[in-house]
This record gives structure tokens, C-alpha cells and sequence, in this order.
């Protein structure tokens, strides 16, 4: 299935400032902001103090209300995924933002990648100089039930010494790290690719742990990440030989004039209780 999440993502962006307007204005001089919340849920920013480098362990908590899902990386076909922007003369910068293992929701056509449940996204940010750091910081997410709301929300943080210890981040942090998929591994690989030469078939061949499914499935679950705003999750006789396991997962249209030599794709690779995330090359 491909899922081209950038369309129906632009309407809901378009109509977030009718609604963004209405969420309150987060701002706490802390390590751990106070809660911003809207109808769907709520979300607050946890950061550590800069290390010797400059580097800053960060993260954003977002807290679905039962029923309601915020969004992956790439949300699928009608979502907002996370976005955090900070203000340039904070003198702090976004490295990158790391993505928990999702979930595939299906409703009739629609597909979502995203979570049901609480979830923490690792923050990777550095500070420029020596002095106090105060971090301003505005993050955008979409979180929906039966409609699709935008809950935009901006913290300030005033980071403390680094040598006192935040014991609670510090908690939050770690079990944010736990949560990622892993890097790939001699017992759970993408050990070969392939692009056809019509552009309509990406074929894998998967090395997978060797205590199989849990979940009873034969097939991994697979996210394959292309150009940004596309995913493409359809599997096609996919075939499982001990921890062997190859497909080909349908591609369909990318953008036009796409030329996919030197690009890097994303996989993400979910077989019973083990996630994998790894990169495919392609010459």
C-alpha cells in the first residue's frame, strides 16, 4: 500500500490556526515543563542539562486520551506527524527526534502508523556556548479520534547545573531510549535489496530472530520509508524459511521525476516482541 500522507497532511496544517489558538500557552522555568493539554490528550517537554559538548538529552511526552492516537514519523494517510521547532536565538538547535516502535491501525481504507498509548520522543538537541541555557521550544503534533485535531504547544525550559541530579528526567529519558527500535543485528538484518526497474517493487530479504513470531503471525510487520511524506507497508509473497523471510513490498507512484540513485530509504521491521530500524542504500 502506498500512502502519500504530505495531501491529506497540508489540509490539517491549514486549519491550525483556528484551532491551534485554542490550546494553551505552556511555559515553566524547569526542567520538566507543565503539561499543555487539548480535547485529545496532553504533552510536555523534559530536558537534561547540557553535557561538557554541548549535547542536551531531551524528549517530548505526549498522552493520547483512551481512544485517540498521535502520530509516527510518517502518520500514514490523514495525520500530522511531530514536529518541534526552536527559537534560533535560544541559542539551542534540534539534532534529531528518535520515534518509539508504532502501531498499524486500519479503518476500512485508512491506514494510520501511530500510537494509542503514551508515548516519549527522544530529543537530541545542542546548546552553543558556555552560559545558562533556556530553552524555547514550540512542538506541533496531530491527535485524532473520530477527526484529526492540530494541539500546538510552546515551553520554555531554564536548564539547571549539570552536575545536579534530576533523578525524575532522568527516568523518563531512559525508558524513552528503551523503547526505540534496535540497529540491526547478526540475528535480525536486511540482508539484501532490490529496486525493480519499473520502480513498483522493492524485494527484501530479512534474516529474523530465531525464536519466530510471538503474535502467532508469520509475516513481520514492515515499514518501508521513501521520500518524505511516503510509506509503503503492502507486502507481496512474502515467504518465511526458518529465520529466512523474503518479499517484495508493492511501491507504486513516486514523485515525479524521482530519481532514487544515492537515496537512503528507511525499514522498520516489527516480528512478535522485536523492532529493527535500518537504512537501504541505494547506488
Amino acid at each position: 500500500m502506498m500512502i502519500i500522507s504530505s495531501v491529506p497532511r497540508g489540509f490539517l496544517i491549514a486549519v491550525v490556526s483556528a484551532v491551534a489558538a485554542l490550546v494553551p500557552f505552556s511555559s515553566v522555568h524547569a526542567e520538566m515543563s507543565g503539561w499543555a493539554e487539548n480535547e485529545g490528550g496532553r504533552m510536555r517537554l523534559v530536558a537534561l542539562a547540557p553535557d561538557a559538548g554541548g549535547k542536551i538529552r531531551a524528549a517530548l511526552q505526549i498522552e493520547p486520551k483512551p481512544g485517540w492516537i498521535t502520530y509516527w514519523k510518517e502518520p500514514g494517510g490523514n495525520g500530522i506527524p511531530p514536529q518541534l521547532t526552536i527559537a534560533a536565538e535560544s541559542g539551542v538547535t534540534l539534532d534529531a527526534i528518535a520515534y518509539p516502535v508504532p502501531k498499524h491501525f486500519f479503518n476500512g481504507a485508512i491506514e494510520d502508523i501511530a500510537y494509542d498509548a503514551p508515548v516519549t520522543l527522544p530529543l537530541s538537541l545542542s546548546a552553543a556556548g558556555k552560559g545558562p541555557v533556556e530553552i524555547d521550544a514550540g512542538a506541533f503534533i496531530g491527535i485524532c479520534k473520530d477527526i484529526c485535531i492540530p494541539f500546538q504547544a510552546n515551553f520554555q525550559l531554564k536548564l539547571g547545573p549539570a552536575m545536579q541530579s534530576r533523578p525524575q528526567e532522568e527516568a523518563i529519558l531512559q525508558a524513552a531510549d528503551a523503547s526505540l527500535p534496535k540497529p540491526p543485528s547478526a540475528d535480525f538484518d536486511v540482508t539484501a535489496h532490490a529496486m525493480s526497474p519499473d520502480r513498483k517493487t522493492l524485494s527484501l530479504t530479512l534474516v529474523l530472530p530465531s525464536e519466530g513470531p510471538t503474535d502467532g503471525k508469520a509475516a513481520p510487520d514492515i515499514i518501508v520509508t521513501g521520500p518524505s511524506g511516503y510509506a509503503f507497508t503492502k507486502q507481496i509473497g512474502g515467504k518465511r524459511d526458518g529465520a529466512t523471510f523474503k518479499v517484495d513490498v508493492s511501491i507504486g507512484k513516486l514523485p515525479k521525476d524521482y530519481d532514487i540513485s544515492g537515496k537512503r530509504w528507511g525499514v522498520l521491521v516489527m516480528d512478535g516482541a522485536r523492532a529493527m530500524e535500518t537504512t537501504l542504500a541505494f547506488e
